[in-house]
């Protein structure tokens, strides 16, 4: 039975996989040292959360499909979402990939369960440009009037406008150069890295209707040493979610706009779909948007596809309809009264 499972290549030593998932887990992390430090403390956390607590003393070689799939049906059953889940499973996927293809400790990966992976998220909602603009007029601190105009219409993420510094910003205000990111870390404060992907590295064009925004912001609100922060607090310091959220009172202002539970990557979610409706190809979505994977750009191509096909279907609707009130107006002698007139 050995020699033949040796033959095959799935033999692998029972005492190297007499190793508790906790610990070989743990040191994956620790062994990636190109992970962000954001990342980093996601997987701790989800370790220490949801992996550790039943499958941390499990020996990697005593792990199954079938203990996988309990697992994950506890959590769910515990109240933990479906989200947090699937960011679970996928960690403990890769912990086990690489026992399986690096080291050899086990000889296949027990994380099969069909569909565990997958978060399905709720739809995030998404600010109309009128929207965007009556968000930018209620900031009460006036200096984040235009952080919100560039995170929505250059499609930044937070920890990339945030980093933002003058050297990094066309004097007329026609382009925003992106090359590092800031990162929250507990214990640590305020990191500066690298953006989230290769492609975050980019310089995105800003519409011309928004440059007299920058360059009045640049004048007004930053210092003219190139590395000086273009967004800060009132006291000229780095923005941190947390104390951007008490500075603009963010829960009540989106409630009052009619946006409740926007988030301010919501804000960046709203850009990417504008840009998706100026009918851009799926390579230029990708380049804006700093992603190296086409299934983003797909997404919200296929957003404005669907919107736009429910247009037409309802201006269809609306010119049947217009054709059955003809139909059912009398004829007189020289012909039918009902003809074609502009609807609305």
């Amino acid at each position: 039975m050995v020699e033949s499972q040796m033959v095959r290549g799935e033999w692998t030593d029972p005492l190297r996989a007499a190793i508790p998932l906790g610990t070989y887990a743990d040191k994956w992390i620790t062994e990636r040292p190109s992970l962000r430090p954001r990342t980093v403390e996601l997987y701790r956390w989800l370790l220490t959360k949801h992996v550790v607590p039943r499958l941390g003393e499990v020996m990697i070689g005593d792990l199954s499909t079938a203990l996988v799939r309990e697992w994950r049906s506890d959590l769910l059953a515990a109240g933990v979402s479906q989200s947090v889940a699937a960011k679970s499973y996928r960690l403990l996927r890769a912990v086990l990939n690489t026992a399986v293809q690096e080291d050899g400790v086990i000889s296949h990966n027990p994380c099969r369960v069909r569909g565990a992976d997958r978060e399905n998220p709720a739809e995030r909602p998404v600010l109309t440009v009128p929207q965007v603009f009556k968000l930018a007029d209620a900031m009460r601190h006036r200096r984040l009037r235009a952080m919100i105009l560039v995170t929505a219409f250059a499609t930044l993420r937070w920890g990339e406008v945030s980093a933002l510094r003058r050297g990094d910003i066309a004097p007329d205000g026609s382009w925003i150069r992106v090359t590092v990111a800031h990162t929250e870390v507990v214990g640590r404060g305020i990191v500066v890295g690298p953006p989230k992907s290769r492609a975050g590295v980019r310089t995105i064009s800003v519409p011309p209707v928004i440059r007299p925004e920058i360059v009045k912001h640049l004048t007004t609100y930053v210092g003219p040493a190139s590395d000086a922060l273009v967004f800060t607090g009132p006291k000229g310091g780095a923005l941190r979610r947390a104390h951007f959220n008490n500075l603009t009172k963010w829960p009540e202002t989106v409630r009052k706009l009619g946006a409740p539970g926007l988030h301010f990557h919501d804000l960046r979610h709203t850009g990417n779909l504008f840009a998706a409706q100026t009918g851009a190809s799926t390579r230029d979505l990708m380049a804006r948007m700093g992603h190296d994977d086409m299934r983003a750009a797909l997404i919200y191509q296929r957003a404005t596809s669907e919107a736009d096909q429910r247009i037409a279907n309802r201006l269809s609707a609306l010119v049947e309809g217009r054709e059955i009130d003809s139909d059912d107006q009398e004829d007189d002698e020289d012909g039918p009264t009902g003809s074609w007139v502009s609807v609305g």
